[in-house]
């Protein structure tokens, strides 16, 4: 799936990485636990969370994911605009939920991280 598939999809709001929006994406992995980001994703993807602080910039590049999407509304800091485009991350907002946008997405057929399917 095209990130910019995945704007249309939830009504975000590109905050960086415009000029990527092209880019394929086939994972997707939800929480407000970097912990967790760092413990279960295996493939490049998507970000879900609706935490607004910089680890969610960090561990996003550490685990080489392409895209960031903040939910429920909560938008990023100047810091972390220029910190995701520093690191080539496309950092989206959405009002929806993370349960609501982990839907849309799945049903529109974005996989979860660390899964394979045939």
């Amino acid at each position: 799936m095209k990130i910019q598939e995945i704007v249309a999809l939830i009504d975000a709001e590109v905050k960086s990485g415009s000029d990527k929006l092209e880019e394929e994406v086939s994972s997707a992995f939800g929480s407000d636990m970097m912990s967790e980001v760092l413990a279960y994703v295996q493939n490049q993807g998507v970000l879900l969370t609706g935490l607004v602080n910089e680890q969610i910039i960090r561990t996003a590049a550490m685990m080489n994911m392409y895209c960031i999407i903040m939910v429920r509304g909560k938008q990023p800091t100047d810091n972390m605009v220029e910190m995701a485009e520093d690191n080539d991350l496309v950092l989206l907002t959405t009002e929806r939920t993370l349960y609501e946008t982990s839907g849309i997405l799945y049903t529109n057929g974005l996989n979860p991280a660390g899964h394979s399917y045939v």
